[in-house]
């Protein structure tokens, strides 16, 4: 039995069928452009970045939500006061030995960032996978410490100028400074 195409019933089922699709397109693409916007405001340039990587949006934004999945698995952990107050007399103490030694002093900010991460709870064997780990929660800075750690490694080859060290030193602490801080707690207060 062939359903007769000019049934009302049919017809009507059609059309059902048809805007039942149309609405599940139209819920699916705002969930994309949602999800689009969401990781553009959380990564920032960090999602450009991925985006030129991976080659398409789809891709930088699956590689993107890896990284945010990798992260939550994370055992990190906020420094309490005591332990940032070390830390910074460490890199106070590290700043000062630029003016005499800029590469060594490069190098010690590199190895401090390194300590100070690993405290936190990120793995820093690979920095490539560190980097992207930092990234999901400092992705305004997460450039600065590639460019400062591509810096120190020129330091070893001799490739590396005075101002290109002042500016490995201005990007670690870009870095430094959002990982060592002590979250404020805020009381909340019962409104009777």
């Amino acid at each position: 039995m062939n359903p007769n195409l000019l049934d009302p019933k049919f017809i009507a089922l059609t059309a059902v069928v048809i805007l039942i699709i149309a609405v599940l397109a139209v819920l699916y693409m705002r969930k994309r452009r949602s999800t689009t916007a969401d990781l553009r405001q959380k990564f920032g340039p960090e999602y450009e970045r991925a985006v030129q990587k991976h080659g398409s949006e789809r891709k930088a934004e699956a590689k993107l939500a890896d990284r945010q999945e990798r992260v939550e698995k994370l055992n990190l952990r906020d420094l309490d006061p005591r332990e940032s107050e070390r830390f910074s007399k460490q890199w106070e103490a590290v700043q000062s030995r630029f003016v005499d030694s800029p590469k060594g002093a490069v190098a010690e900010a590199d190895d401090l960032l390194s300590s100070l991460m690993k405290s936190r709870g990120y793995p820093v064997s690979d920095f490539d996978q560190c980097a992207a780990d930092i990234s999901v929660d400092h992705p305004r800075v997460v450039e600065n410490y590639r460019s400062a750690h591509e810096i120190a490694l020129r330091v070893g080859k001799d490739a590396a100028t005075t101002e290109d060290l002042r500016t490995a030193m201005i990007h670690y602490r870009s870095l430094f400074e959002e990982l060592v801080q002590v979250p404020t707690i805020v009381e909340k207060k019962e409104v009777a």
